[in-house]
């Protein structure tokens, strides 16, 4: 079976793009993993799959994989990237659109090459619990933007142990059953973090995560006063905004803004 695709970046965050509207394309755990693959495959993050969206609360659906092949319940950088790749396929003009995810129904707006995507609201907020590993007993931040993640503030982003620290801290016990994406932040300024993340799925650090640039984001709201909006700084050198508001204690409208590229089609067996 040959695969028509296309391939997008958000701010360095890689995926496969594909449609599947008429539901003809049925893909196992080990085929996406080799599609993502970046020696035997296309080479990418996540790979996404648009769908009719049966439950009628939304525009559109889509079937999200990790580049493991594992299922994805969230991603904000996809997000924006399936936003532009919805809008270039059904020719739809209109800036804005709504698609259902695992972790519920996302709004996007688009408009040019960034793309503004308001998250399904954040929960599970844990604030300076301890952790113990190799280097020492670690003050973490966490938060569930959609998936969990677990905030370290570190004094530079350069030097931070993103794939040994990361990986453990993704798999500790602490996080169990299902693990956590981790983020090591630095703080650049008044309102201003930069993000290096280590992806659950992935198992890696990528050059971007949207929902692990979004928990930063908020999380640093709370411990170092920030302000809406914050810039953040990612691994791959774009910069993204996120911006929210807060009622009764709680987040409410966060919105990730940033860039969505097409970066080539193509055709591949699988």
């Amino acid at each position: 079976m040959m695969l028509d695709f296309v391939k997008m970046s958000g701010a360095g965050n890689d995926f496969i793009l594909a449609d599947n509207r008429d539901r003809s394309i049925s893909l196992s755990r080990e085929q996406v993993a080799r599609l993502c693959h970046r020696q035997f495959g296309v080479g990418a993050d996540g790979l996404m799959l648009l769908v009719p969206c049966t439950s009628g609360r939304a525009d559109w659906a889509w079937t999200f994989y990790n580049s493991d092949g594992s299922d994805a319940e969230m991603c904000g950088n996809g997000a924006r990237c399936f936003a532009r790749y919805v809008q270039r396929v059904t020719g739809r003009t209109q800036a804005d659109l709504s698609f259902e995810s695992l972790a519920g129904v996302i709004q996007a707006k688009v408009q040019g090459e960034r793309v503004t995507v308001r998250l399904t609201p954040p929960h599970s907020l844990r604030l300076d619990e301890h952790v113990s590993t190799r280097t020492g007993i670690l003050p973490v931040h966490s938060l569930n933007t959609g998936v969990p993640h677990a905030v370290v503030y570190v004094p530079d982003a350069d030097q931070a142990m993103v794939q040994q620290l990361g990986a453990e801290i993704r798999h500790h016990d602490h996080f169990k059953p299902r693990g956590t994406n981790v983020n090591f932040v630095q703080i650049k300024g008044p309102g201003f973090i930069r993000v290096r993340t280590y992806e659950r799925g992935v198992e890696g650090e990528t050059l971007a995560c949207g929902t692990g640039v979004t928990a930063s984001a908020l999380v640093s709201s709370r411990v170092h006063g920030f302000t809406s909006p914050v810039r953040v700084q990612v691994q791959g050198g774009d910069e993204l905004a996120v911006s929210f508001q807060e009622k009764d204690g709680q987040f409410t409208e966060v919105e990730l803004n940033g860039p969505a590229t097409f970066v080539f089609e193509g055709r591949v067996e699988i």
